[in-house]
């Protein structure tokens, strides 16, 4: 999947030209309309100032929220626009519509040195649905098109892949560009020994990953509740945990078929329910008490897998190990982000694959500790299930450096 990128443009073909940004500003908001984490915001940054740098004047794009194809003040773009300039230090405007007369007049009278900020691209109708007409609106808003939001891009709308049936050239951003060579190299070539770390509820969510994933890795990795499908696969008791019926026979055969390959937790964390953290205890697999759930995995299980993270030159986690955001259920998720904190100082490559494991290590305080931190939870988990990414497929087709 290698595609042109912002850096392969020349100077020409950024200078002065309106730069249609796909970002992917989509950020918490409080009740006031306040950003609560900014960290997408800042992960846009970096190709912004490229662009600017290069003399181009870039106009973004962005959905936030599910506002359903229509206008919602709640989820307006207004608020992060205003934080994007905040964290620019620069004039950052904004524009109250997206696909108007009013837009159009503010991309062509944006000056160099600026950038310009556009109302939520799902306030539209024809966004998610992909409508050809959409495409062309927003493709007359710029020269050039710039696709950095990887969090979106295994979604076929008309702000990711659409607009690119109308604009040339549309290339991949920074941000875009290193979450492909990431995911792409950890996948394509990676170096050995090769571990995969998978957690979560549900062993349906991550079938695809784990039958992409299992030819390649010399270990896997599991952890969440859906250990407890693996659990009942062998035969043993697992309490109130979550347990998906329908799978059990399909994690037999993940077993039968994987070998040594798979790896189960040795123990679990317990409690009757979460809302009793403070009668949490651990026991060994097969002795999670019948009145129990499994909400973590227990500490042997962590120290084991920290030694399994530290042998290992590729580490891929997605997924947490039980109830991160609950103590002391997150003690689990929370070693493994500092064994691959650790192994990442001794030159490992560490992937973190978005979603509720980039936030286990964002509450950790080691986001920058490990070599990638995803912005993607679907669509890293769909690159990482093989699957092709249309907002990425949209793009132009680039040449090996």
């Amino acid at each position: 999947m290698k595609k042109r990128t912002v850096r392969q443009l020349s100077d020409d073909e950024l200078r002065d030209k309106r730069v249609l940004v796909r970002a992917d500003l989509n950020v918490p908001l409080d009740d006031h309309c306040e950003v609560t984490d900014d960290t997408r915001i800042r992960a846009s940054i970096p190709t912004l100032r490229y662009l600017l740098e290069r003399g181009a004047r870039p106009i973004v794009l962005s959905h936030l929220g599910r506002p359903k194809g229509k206008p919602d003040p709640k989820y307006s773009l207004q608020p992060v626009a205003k934080r994007l300039g905040e964290l620019m230090g620069m004039k950052v405007g904004f524009v109250e519509t997206t696909d108007t007369d009013e837009a159009m007049k503010c991309s062509n009278s944006i000056s160099t040195g600026e950038v310009l900020v556009l109302e939520n691209t799902r306030f539209l109708g024809g966004e998610e649905t992909n409508d050809p007409r959409l495409g062309r609106a927003l493709s007359a808003l710029g020269d050039v098109f710039v696709n950095d939001a990887f969090g979106a891009a295994h979604r076929a709308h008309a702000s990711t892949a659409g607009v690119c049936e109308y604009i040339r050239p549309a290339v991949a951003g920074l941000l875009m560009e290193r979450e492909l060579d990431y995911l792409g190299r950890a996948l394509a070539s990676p170096a050995h020994p090769f571990v995969s770390i998978l957690g979560g509820s549900k062993i349906s969510g991550k079938i695809d990953v784990i039958a992409q994933l299992l030819p390649k890795v010399d270990a896997m990795l599991i952890g969440g509740a859906m250990a407890c499908t693996f659990f009942r696969a062998m035969g043993l008791e697992t309490g109130t945990s979550l347990v998906e019926e329908d799978r059990i026979g399909m994690a037999r055969e993940l077993l039968d078929s994987a070998g040594t390959r798979i790896i189960l937790p040795h123990d679990a964390l317990v409690a009757p329910s979460v809302e009793r953290p403070d009668v949490a205890h651990a026991v060994a697999r097969n002795a999670i008490p019948a009145g129990e759930a499994m909400l973590d995995i227990g500490p042997r299980t962590a120290e084991s897998y920290s030694r399994a993270i530290a042998a290992a030159k590729t580490v891929i986690w997605n997924g947490p190990m039980g109830v991160f955001e609950t103590p002391p259920f997150d003690k689990g998720t929370l070693a493994i982000a500092h064994a691959m904190a650790e192994v990442t100082k001794r030159g490992a490559v560490t992937i973190v694959g978005g979603g509720d494991s980039a936030a286990a290590v964002a509450q950790a305080g080691l986001a920058d500790s490990v070599s990638h931190v995803s912005t993607g939870g679907g669509a890293s988990l769909e690159f990482l299930e093989g699957k092709a990414l249309p907002g990425v497929e949209a793009l132009d087709d680039g040449e090996a450096e």
